[in-house]
């Protein structure tokens, strides 16, 4: 029988956001009690990657299962509101996605949340495999006006505007609920990505409407925030996703029910990185290391961990093994399945990881217990395993692994289109706007 599957994905959060992963309670208590229950009833994954420290590039890792850099509208660091209108920014619609291959397969799929793959009439979730789509094109957008960073309305119901009031994030939650109340019954297999806006900036929590009117003309909301907000912002996201679990059991699909939760890249501003260093834009542990949790009662053993080496792509391969569904021969996945792990905690296989980022010049390779890193045009190698902030340097020490493993990034790296020269790397602020990390 093939399961459902729900894919949860939040938008900046930290790798030590939640309890699970170590984070502090707020002064409201736990921050993230329905994730913490989930993870100790199924699996967490101490070292689980997204794709890429930025939005979009990693989305498009996510929708393909395949590297991001095959796709030029990745190539943008993220992809902005500038690009409406482009008819290469975006995912291209003929190209094969994880809900397309579902839905040839008999799945319902919908996307509700963030889609942030370019903008209609070229792009679009309804183009690119989804039956159903609410919510957000761009990359960010105010929780109550729901306008994006160049003041137009960014709220949609497939592809025409939608006229929904409410704090988004909560409009995402209900939607979900609705959506699994409706669709459940029916007794056909259904994949849901609940794409999270949460917690990524505006700093607003339900309570504060009164704030959208003073950032209209800048959603970095540079002046505001503060961790008080950002944790209630997790949590507001965490509560729904309580209302989406009740709403499996109440249909009583909860146990054929594949949950996965991770984040697109790693903290910004007030997030919780620890002990990690770095974060979104940085290929440096803080930037790519995410929260990676599953929950599938009858087939994930409670309260397992693992050591597994994980990027979001592979998540994408999970998806299709569990469901039973074969990839498109023409585009063959660079993800790799960990289902084995859900099912047997203990399996573990080598994964090596890559990454590239045209800001800073960043490239970042992982193997084992083992990272080279280059910034700035300045290589580092460090035992991750053992220093997970990144701070004793081993290159000086180790010469011989560190020209291995930079040979093999740049032998994985001539394989990928090279990146091109109009890419833009769009940073909402600089060190003029706050200190460096």
């Amino acid at each position: 029988m093939q399961p459902n599957i729900i894919f949860i994905v939040a938008d900046d959060l930290g790798f030590a956001d939640l309890g699970c992963y170590g984070g502090r309670n707020a002064q409201f208590g736990p921050v993230s009690p329905v994730l913490d229950s989930l993870a100790a009833n199924g699996i967490r994954f101490t070292d689980g990657y997204s794709n890429s420290p930025v939005c979009s590039p990693t989305r498009f890792a996510l929708i393909t299962g395949r590297y991001q850099y095959r796709l030029r509208g990745a190539a943008e660091e993220p992809i902005s509101a500038s690009s409406r209108g482009s008819t290469t920014l975006g995912m291209p619609p003929a190209h094969p996605t994880i809900p397309s291959l579902l839905r040839d397969a008999g799945y319902h799929t919908a996307l509700i949340g963030k889609w942030h793959l370019g903008y209609p009439p070229h792009f679009s979730p309804i183009k690119s495999g989804y039956g159903e789509f609410f919510g957000p094109m761009s990359g960010g957008v105010d929780y109550f006006t729901h306008c994006g960073a160049n003041g137009s309305k960014d709220l949609f119901f497939n592809e025409d505007e939608a006229q929904d009031d409410g704090y988004l994030t909560d409009l995402l939650s209900h939607r979900a609920v609705e959506y699994i109340d409706r669709v459940a019954p029916e007794g056909k297999p259904f994949f849901l990505s609940l794409h999270y806006t949460a917690p990524h900036w505006p700093w607003e929590t339900r309570d504060d409407a009164q704030v959208a009117d003073g950032i209209k003309g800048n959603l970095f909301h540079l002046h505001g925030g503060n961790i008080h907000t950002y944790q209630r912002m997790i949590h507001h996201m965490d509560e729904g996703i309580g209302w989406v679990m009740d709403a499996l059991r109440r249909n009583g699909v909860d146990g054929n029910t594949l949950v996965i939760f991770t984040s697109d890249n790693g903290g910004e501003r007030f997030s919780d990185n620890w002990p990690l260093v770095g974060g979104k834009m940085d290929l440096t542990e803080g930037g790519i290391r995410v929260p990676w949790i599953a929950h599938w009662p009858g087939v994930i053993p409670p309260g397992s961990v693992s050591r597994q080496h994980c990027m979001t792509m592979d998540w994408s391969a999970t998806v299709l093994d569990v469901a039973s569904v074969a990839p498109h021969p023409d585009f063959p996945l660079d993800g790799m399945s960990v289902s084995s792990t859900l099912r047997g905690p203990a399996s573990h296989f080598e994964r090596p990881l890559f990454w590239r980022m045209k800001h800073r010049d960043q490239r970042a390779f992982r193997l084992g217990d083992w990272k080279y890193l280059q910034v700035d045009g300045n290589d580092y190698l460090f035992n991750v395993a053992e220093d997970a902030r990144e701070r004793a340097n081993r290159a000086k020490l180790e010469p011989d692994r560190l020209a291995t493993m930079k040979q093999a990034w740049q032998a994985w790296n001539d394989g990928m289109p090279a990146i091109p020269a109009d890419a833009e790397v769009k940073l909402g602020y600089s060190t003029k706007d706050m200190p460096q990390r």
